[in-house]
């Protein structure tokens, strides 16, 4: 079938057929970068610091970018006083700078066009992009309705775009973020304490006695605060209880590594829940004071011993009395972690219960070396007309399903943007802004179709990321080294600010996400709600009104406030409403009954590998963030590909060596389009393979990351949908070895 779009890739060809200056649309100090000039040693007092927080991930650490006298970035620290990172940037963090040194970075803006039958890109001003874009929006909002206009974004140029989006009129937005990754925790955590978890998690790790990890892979994962404070625990002799298929970094620190069979391990949750009440191991007098639903728990999880788990699991019985035992021993200090990726096995909401109640049981929430109370600082919003009222929105579409849902589902959105499935309102056009959406989003099939279906694709990216290669328009956003960005304020034991400011000019011809976002506002129509000329103008503003100002925070980068919600932990004895129905820690759960689900969890069996298929599973690297940094030359030197962990038993049963090159196919016959190499080690259990996510890029304008390793995610297929909030599970893919080329053609 002839598709609206072909996927094309960013190539010299490709945008060769017009060539354009700078264009003459001006932001202030927005002029070329002068040569850097020779790379000799400078010391710091040759260097100016510059007040940055980190892109590379979601933790976003606040830190200084150092500028030589040439204009050349030299490295970037960590802010002594930032409560995320406490002075030390994680392999990332020092990375950072990659970002901007990049060469296969996007460097102008793009425009599809057919070219002798062809579709390619060519160079444009940003004159013309900019309204090309604005003329797609106005005519859907002329024709459809600004509704039809759909964001998919994550991170901090989403944060400007949603901005654009209400004062467009549209409340049609997805993060993957949500139904991709963390949503789970949120629904779980939320119907049992009435809160969120939240980023940074409020895990109070440096006062732990016992961390237990399930599924959690602290270290690799490198949140930041939390690997600094993992550190301490250990220094202090905490106890490490880690549940996973693999003997990971956190597993080979612990007292306990706990090998699970995978997708069993609500059972095991549930054991642990059964010896801490049927031992009289929980918290009584914290659970009489605050809790509700105990007796209905008690009753549910009679007959979940540890002998019931041990058919399930393949963990011992009496390795799960051990490991309960040692987190009552440390109870309230204990800290069972919710995980941050919880995608699994589509009753991810319900396991993330199950690990709520543990906590609750425990008596760790709101106890020092359990949870902390967490606090922010409200920023002050810009004077701005109100948002206009839009007519509909994703829920519209859902028809009562998913109603514990809070945010956009990427997926659902990607439905409402294909005919075929009879939406009550269609998705016309997409803005896509700081994700790639071909990695992220597990059904490849079903963003293929929507991509093909709708009229109009914007991506704003800083690199040519495979969601490039189906958009209309390619507007080449600025790194976070070279741009503001609206103020971090996270909520933390301390409540505090950070502010990011550009150390450098942006190179080539890229913009700030906020630039582009106002210029077609303006275009629109909604200059009201872009009244400043420049951004910093709306920093200052919201700053002064927050006792400090842009001069006072370029000079100090992170600004610390006085706590005004309470206390960091409840007192002993101490009265505490929780924002639940009953106001009590709900270990049965209203909210869950209320709409039909079960209020207390529950083990469902979930499907097993075929012979000769191994469950596949996907997890991070220090030095890597998803697939955003595959190309980065600073971290690319420091990991160039992923590996497949396989066990000596299969190896052995497929005749494997180590380094060998395989191709691997999943279940319903998707095979990796480059080889990987098989690493064989008794760190993965012999029914699972595992690599790190974010290789295999097909894109030869990646330069460093093209042909390296394999894609996960090509290979997650089956994808298995939480019914409370629209998750997508994927855990749930099994693979297989092809030991010969199966000479697959990859798209150059």
């Amino acid at each position: 079938m002839k598709t609206r779009r072909d996927f094309i890739k960013i190539s010299a060809a490709g945008v060769g057929a017009v060539s354009l200056g700078l264009s003459s649309l001006n932001w202030k100090g927005m002029s070329p970068l002068y040569a850097a000039g020779g790379q000799e040693p400078v010391s710091d007092e040759e260097m100016t610091a510059h007040s940055t927080y980190c892109e590379v991930c979601f933790w976003k650490c606040a830190g200084w970018t150092y500028v030589d006298r040439k204009g050349s970035i030299r490295k970037i620290i960590g802010n002594d006083n930032d409560p995320h990172c406490n002075g030390r940037l994680c392999p990332r963090g020092t990375g950072g700078v990659g970002m901007y040194n990049d060469d296969d970075r996007l460097k102008t803006p793009l425009i599809r066009q057919t070219v002798g039958g062809k579709q390619v890109f060519r160079k444009a001003s940003w004159e013309e992009a900019l309204d090309l874009v604005a003329s797609k929006m106005k005519a859907v909002a002329d024709k459809h309705g600004p509704e039809a206009f759909a964001l998919f974004n994550h991170g901090s140029p989403g944060s400007h775009f949603k901005h654009l989006f209400h004062a467009y009129g549209s409340g049609n937005e997805g993060e993957p973020a949500w139904a991709q990754c963390r949503g789970p925790r949120e629904v779980g955590f939320a119907a049992t304490f009435g809160s969120w978890v939240g980023s940074p998690e409020p895990t109070d790790i440096r006062d732990t006695n016992c961390l237990v990890l399930i599924g959690s892979h602290i270290g690799e994962n490198m949140h930041n605060g939390q690997v600094q404070e993992m550190s301490t625990a250990i220094d202090r002799g905490a106890t490490i209880i880690t549940v996973d298929p693999r003997l990971s970094t956190a597993a080979s620190k612990s007292k306990y590594w706990l090998p699970i069979k995978p997708a069993t391990d609500m059972a095991l949750l549930l054991s642990w829940i059964h010896v801490l009440i049927y031992e009289n191991l929980y918290d009584k007098d914290y659970i009489a004071q605050y809790a509700m639903g105990f007796d209905e728990l008690k009753a549910h999880v009679k007959n979940m011993t540890p002998e019931w788990a041990y058919g399930i699991t393949t963990i011992k019985p009496d390795v799960i009395r051990k490991t309960a035992r040692e987190m009552a021993n440390a109870s309230p200090a204990v800290i069972v972690h919710p995980g941050r990726h919880v995608v699994w096995y589509g009753d991810d909401s319900q396991r993330e219960r199950a690990i709520a109640i543990l906590n609750a049981l425990l008596g760790s929430w709101g106890k020092r070396g359990g949870f902390y109370f967490k606090e922010s600082v409200p920023v002050p919003k810009y004077p701005q007309p109100k948002y206009p009222h839009h007519k509909w929105d994703w829920k519209d579409n859902l028809d009562g399903k998913y109603p514990l849902s809070a945010m956009g589902i990427t997926t659902e959105l990607l439905k409402a943007s294909i005919p075929e499935f009879n939406c009550k309102h269609q998705i016309k056009s997409w803005i896509v802004a700081g994700t790639n959406l071909p990695l992220t989003i597990p059904d490849k099939e079903l963003f293929r179709k929507a991509a093909q279906s709708v009229d109009f694709i914007a991506v704003v990216d800083t690199m040519p990321m495979d969601i490039t290669g189906y958009a209309d328009v390619i507007l080449p956003e600025c790194t976070y080294l070279e741009r503001y960005d609206y103020i971090r304020s996270s909520p933390h034991r301390e409540p505090n600010i950070a502010l990011r400011a550009p150390a450098v000019q942006p190179k080539y011809e890229t913009k700030p996400a906020w630039w582009i976002a106002k210029q077609l506002g303006e275009r629109l129509g909604l200059g009201a709600y872009f009244n400043y000329n420049d951004i910093e103008e709306v920093l200052d503003w919201q700053l002064k009104k927050m006792g400090t100002s842009l001069e006072e925070m370029k000079r100090i980068g992170v600004k610390k406030y006085p706590r005004k919600s309470g206390g960091l932990y409840l007192q002993d004895g101490e009265d505490y409403e929780f924002n639940t129905n009953t106001g009590k820690i709900e270990l049965y759960s209203t909210e869950f009954e209320d709409y039909g689900f079960d209020p207390l969890p529950n083990y469902t069996e979930h499907p097993q590998p075929r012979e000769g298929f191994y469950r596949l599973i996907y997890g991070r690297a220090p030095m890597h963030t998803f697939s955003r940094t595959s190309n980065n030359p600073n971290l690319w030197d420091l990991m160039a590909t992923n590996s497949v962990w396989v066990n000596p038993k299969v190896a052995d049963l497929w005749d494997l060596r180590k380094g060998q090159k395989v191709w691997l196919k999943n279940q319903d016959g998707i095979v990796s389009d480059f080889p990987v190499e098989v690493r064989i080690t008794e760190r993965i259990r012999w029914d699972s393979v595992y690599m790190v996510h974010g290789f295999g890029h097909d894109n030869k304008k990646l330069s460093r990351a093209y042909g390296h390793g394999a894609s996960d995610s090509k290979l997650i297929t089956n994808v298995m949908i939480d019914p409370m909030m629209g998750g997508t599970g994927m855990r749930g893919n099994f693979v297989t070895f092809l030991t010969e080329n199966p000479e697959k053609e990859v798209e150059s």
